[in-house]
Parts: structure tokens; sequence; C-alpha cells
């Protein structure tokens, strides 16, 4: 497994909603705003993940269709499809509980680099 989440990691502790900010918000120019009332997560003006679905107990990564399917593949007890449209789109479920924070930051990195513009991803190795 070549991506970035699937880095070797240990047994973690639960994590949340604040880790998943906090992880989010470490990555370059990003900016936490609200969507449909719920926290979401900006570069450049586009959003790459979101707490949507904070209550149910999962974060929300806008990856490509590839990335999802790679993702999901690899680890299912992990990451899903958002149900309906958006999942199809690349919309994946990250079940925060089940997720080592290397898995989550990673998988952050994934969508942040699918977002962010050309002048950020070219320096992406520097953080």
């Amino acid at each position: 497994m070549s991506a970035p989440y699937t880095a070797m990691h240990k047994k973690a502790t639960a994590l949340t909603a604040t880790d998943f900010r906090r992880l989010a918000l470490s990555l370059p120019e990003v900016v936490e705003g609200s969507h449909f009332a719920h926290s979401d997560f900006r570069v450049g003006g586009k959003i790459f993940a979101t707490l949507a679905l904070e209550s149910e107990g999962y974060g929300v990564l806008l990856l490509t269709p590839e990335q999802q399917a790679g993702m999901v593949e690899d680890q299912p007890e992990i990451f899903s499809p958002v149900p309906g449209g958006w999942g199809r789109k690349g919309a994946t479920r990250i079940h925060m509980a089940k997720t080592a924070p290397d898995i989550l930051e990673g998988a952050l990195r994934t969508a942040w680099a699918t977002r962010a513009p050309k002048r950020l991803r070219s320096k992406k190795s520097n953080f």
C-alpha cells in the first residue's frame, strides 16, 4: 500500500472531532468555515473536509472517486462512501473512533492535496 494514509500505525484511543479539527487546521493555509451549519475545512476557498456527519461518529473527506475506492478497498472498517450522490463523486466517511492519528492525518493530507492550489501542492513536501 503506497498511499500516505496506509502508514504502519499503533492502535490508538478513539479520535474525536477535536482531533479531526486540529489535524485539518495544521495543514497549510487551511481555514475553518461552516457549510449547512456544520464545520468545514477549506484551502484556497475549496472545501476538502467536513464534520457534517460528526453526530454519527464520522468525518468527511472530499476525495476523487479513485482515491476513495483505494481507501475503501484497503481499510473498509475505516473508510466508506457517503451515501447517495456525493459518495459517488468521492465524498468519503472516515470512522473517527476506529482511526489511528497517522491514518487520519494521511487521509486529510490526501483530501487537502486534491483541493489545494497548485502553488501549495508543489510545496507540500515541506510540511
